[in-house]
């Protein structure tokens, strides 16, 4: 009888999801009462129900220009990487050449590279090229490191879509850039959204390669690090992770749903055609 069947490995099964739920989410939790503590330092019990660092940090304008230039990073990092990748998975997918295990080991390689060494690679790169450390830098990096997430989630969409329909366009006249923008395009939509999003959360989020490369503007990832050796600024800075956890799940459930339409979406024209 095998053991995960069993009623006591059933059990310790639950158990055990149970106390890794509580390990990954206790902190989230925890993180939300202390941003309505009254007290400046977080810890229980709570001296009371407060909105005021809400309120400190929304009128704090280094906050919310770090924030403002981690967005705007973001936002270009992620469309730069997903007009690479795309072009790159389809390079990988519909094309043979001798050398598409060697491309696709350079693609992916920023995976296996700690950032703190391509952070320090770029660094010099951009000395050696007189370069000025700025936003465009930041965005350059990024969009490196977030290269390898998109073409892996496109390569597999791609992968899935029968190259017939493909093959048929262009037998019907279409040329390569229409087939792409009326075939290729709509199916992997799903996936190109995905990639967005990881693309923008992992240039958002990222800390180390950006400490090397950023100019005067700080992203909100390097303000958040440095704020942390002043005690006053933590309440400040408990607030801004709550709004910009909370924001982050409405931005991955609003596109899980986007997603789910424009898949039922084609499926109905599909069945239809």
């Amino acid at each position: 009888m095998d053991v995960a069947l069993s009623k006591n490995g059933a059990r310790l099964l639950r158990l055990f999801f149970i106390v890794v739920v509580a390990f990954l989410y206790a902190p989230i939790v925890i993180l939300l009462i202390f941003s309505f503590n009254k007290s400046a330092v977080p810890t229980f019990p709570l001296s009371g129900f407060t909105l005021h660092w809400y309120r400190a940090f929304l009128a704090n304008s280094e906050i919310r220009g770090a924030l403002e230039t981690s967005a705007i990073i973001a936002a270009l990092s992620s469309a730069g990487a997903v007009v690479l990748g795309v072009l790159a998975s389809i390079a990988l997918t519909r094309h043979r050449f001798r050398i598409k295990p060697a491309v696709s080991a350079l693609l992916l390689s920023p995976l296996v590279i700690p950032y703190v060494v391509f952070g320090i690679s770029l660094l010099l790169l951009f000395h050696t090229l007189g370069v000025p450390r700025s936003l465009l830098t930041v965005v350059i990096g990024h969009i490196v490191i977030s290269l390898p997430y998109t073409i892996l989630v496109l390569v597999p969409r791609l992968d899935q879509i029968d190259v017939s329909l493909e093959e048929a366009a262009f037998d019907l006249g279409a040329s390569r850039l229409r087939t792409f923008r009326s075939i290729t395009l709509p199916l992997i939509l799903p996936a190109v959204v995905s990639a967005f999003l990881i693309a923008f959360t992992t240039s958002f989020d990222e800390y180390a390669v950006a400490s090397f490369v950023v100019g005067t503007r700080v992203t909100f990832p390097i303000y958040l690090y440095s704020a942390l050796r002043f005690p006053s600024q933590l309440p400040q800075v408990i607030a801004v992770a709550v709004v910009v956890l909370v924001l982050s799940l409405a931005v991955v459930v609003a596109a899980e749903v986007g997603r789910r339409f424009v898949e039922r979406r084609f499926v109905a024209l599909e069945s239809s055609g």
